[in-house]
Parts: C-alpha cells; structure tokens; sequence
C-alpha cells in the first residue's frame, strides 16, 4: 500500500481517517501540524512535526491536505503550493461507501466522503472536498478547491468556481453559474447564477418577543 501523509490535525482530519482506512489503499504514516506536539495522536495515528517535514518525505509519500475549509480555503491553497515546491504528489481518496461514476473524474488532492455520489460527466477539481451525502449530478464542474458540504445538491450543468463552499443542504439549480470564491450558507436553494466573491446568507431571524 501508499503511504500517505497527512496535513492538518483537527477535526476534518478525523474523518479523512476514517475514509483512508476504509479504502484500504494507503498506510497512513503520520500527521504534520504546526499547531500539535510531536508524538501526540489523532485516531491512532501519530503526529510527526509541522510543515517544514513536507520536503523530507516528499519522496516516498503521498500526501492529503487535512485541514477543513468553510470561509476560507487560503490555508488548503497554501499547503499544496508548499507541496508542489516540494515535488510532493497528492492522493485522491474516495470512500468505498461513497458513488462515482467511471465516467465521471476527480482530480488529484480531492476527497468523496461517504455517502457522496458524482454522477456520469461530473468533474470535481483539484483539492476539493465533496462531504458526506453530497450530491454532485451529471455534467457539473467543481473548481479546485472547493468544499461542497454534508447533504449539498448540485444539480447537472451547475459549474461552481475555484475556491468556493457551498454550506450543508444547499440546492443549487441546474445549469447555474457560481463564481469563484463563493460563500453559499447552510439550507439555501440558489435558482441564480451568482459573480466572483459572492457571500450568500440567509435573512436574519426575525426576533422572539422579549429579545432585546
């Protein structure tokens, strides 16, 4: 089997593990954190120091970005330049539990989590995240470094930009135009295309009598 690296110790981190070892293709040998101690633990697996060791096992390792991305994806970006500088390779991981279709494509450094389906002529980029029970349908384009969240929708034809997050539960209708660095919130449906830098939240809650 690979042995895989991976970058970033919090909670996405867990579920990366649970899936890498459902898949039973990679061993993975650690965990690099600027943030940990080295010798502690995440679900087993040992923590080995920061970014700074990337170069060092660049050579026989692969590597999976671990950190989460919900308003930002900037860490997850710099990470895998610090990879490419390295002239480390990424893996791609997809859950045994999850579906994608043998005419569908995901690109390297991505994650399917479980439950997820991609659908015929779907293709997800570069470093993305399709969580669990997310749906990505026929014919649509995910940019690199996106994060479709836990039970998402997006419909066929729908083409999100590099670097978006569209939120748990959210619809996107089909054949819509989603630019890059979008923020869609939790539960929303999207009927509209949508520019560059959107951030889309829903309408503040109307205040219960006695709130101040």
């Amino acid at each position: 089997m690979n042995k895989l690296i991976l970058l970033g110790g919090g909670g996405h981190c867990k579920a990366c593990i649970d899936v890498v070892e459902q898949t039973g293709q990679y061993t993975i040998e650690g965990i690099l954190d600027p943030a940990l101690t080295a010798g502690e633990k995440i679900l087993d697996c040992p923590v080995l120091g920061g970014d700074e060791k990337i170069a060092a096992l660049a050579n026989e390792h692969l590597f999976l970005i671990s950190v989460g991305q919900i308003k930002t994806p900037a860490l997850r970006v710099a990470l895998a330049e610090r990879l490419r500088q390295a002239g480390g390779e990424a893996a791609t991981v997809v859950s045994p539990r999850a579906y994608v279709s043998r005419h569908a494509k995901v690109d390297e450094g991505s994650i399917v989590m479980p439950g997820a389906t991609v659908n015929a002529g779907a293709r997800v980029g570069r470093h993305c995240i399709i969580n669990s029970h997310a749906l990505v349908e026929h014919d649509a384009v995910i940019g690199d470094f996106c994060h479709i969240a836990t039970g998402a929708l997006i419909n066929g034809g729908v083409e999100i930009g590099e670097g978006s997050f569209v939120g748990s539960g959210s619809m996107i209708r089909e054949y819509r135009r989603i630019g890059a660095g979008t923020f869609i919130a939790a539960g929303l449906s999207i009927y509209h295309d949508l520019p560059a830098g959107s951030v889309i939240k829903p309408p503040q809650a109307a205040k219960q009598p006695g709130q101040a």
